[in-house]
């Protein structure tokens, strides 16, 4: 993988345990940062947090976290086509291990941040889940850590599935940009699975001269990074639905999401 390669072909960005490694070192930026864990029946995994927060959503299977002095049951799910998960939030500075009996795969969605908050288990009835847009843009949102669910020092990060051959992430939008109540600068991941196999279309266009240019075909396992630019849409094929993993953080002083939709895109029922 190179420093600035946008689109990360499953496989492209392993190491170790890890499925997919992308921290901002990694990705050529600051905040943002996902994992993909997987591991074998009776396997487990210890890490150190570091500098950053982090989420443990699983994605198949169930696993068992101890992170300061604790012991998290996470049920977890048969897939992310399969329905909504718990998850469990884990601080900065401090030492986890997460351990699956039946073996499974499990996303560390992360940011650094400054604040050390504590522990804390979201169980998966508390999800709010949004139907968002309509027809053929019609999609589901997993809001398990948005800005207004579960609180984050900067973390920001939601699941959505989109029907086969539906539009999302539509109109295109971005949020590179300081501008007062109205857009605020976050670096994002798109992690994506289809299933049965399939595949799925990935636009991310310029917003700046010379900047974020990506016109992806993604299958499992693949990760779009999006520093800058209007990112949108994401396609599914027909028959395939999709799941995408949504990942970000960025510098400003307060935890918001504010985006601009693209201006030669109208948003009604779309959004």
């Amino acid at each position: 993988m190179t420093e600035r390669q946008l689109h990360v072909r499953g496989g492209e960005a392993a190491d170790g345990t890890y499925a997919l490694r992308l921290d901002p070192e990694r990705a050529g930026w600051d905040h943002s940062a996902l994992r993909v864990l997987e591991l074998g029946p009776g396997a487990s995994h210890a890490f150190a947090t570091g500098d950053s927060e982090w989420i443990v959503l699983p994605l198949t299977g169930g696993c068992t976290v101890h992170v300061q002095d604790e012991r998290h049951e996470l049920t977890g799910r048969d897939s992310v086509f399969s329905g909504v998960t718990d998850f469990l939030y884990l601080p900065r500075d401090a030492h986890a291990q997460i351990a699956s009996g039946a073996g499974g795969r499990f996303a560390l969605a992360g940011a650094k941040c400054e604040r050390r908050l504590p522990a804390r288990y979201g169980p998966a009835p508390e999800v709010p889940v949004e139907a968002r847009g309509s027809g053929a843009c019609a999609r589901q949102v997993r809001n398990f850590a948005a800005a207004d669910a579960f609180d984050c020092d900067r973390l920001i990060a939601v699941e959505v599935l989109t029907p086969g051959g539906n539009w999302s992430s539509y109109p295109p939008h971005k949020h590179d940009e300081h501008v007062p109540g109205e857009e605020a600068p976050l670096e994002e991941i798109y992690y994506f699975e289809i299933d049965g196999g399939g595949v799925g279309y990935q636009r991310v266009s310029p917003s700046r001269p010379g900047g974020a240019d990506v016109l992806a075909e993604v299958r499992t396992g693949d990760a779009v990074l999006v520093p800058d630019g209007w990112h949108g849409p994401s396609i599914a094929q027909p028959g395939h639905p999709m799941y995408y993993l949504n990942v970000m953080a960025g510098p400003g002083d307060e935890r918001e999401w504010r985006i601009r939709f693209h201006p030669d895109h109208r948003t009604e029922g779309y959004r």
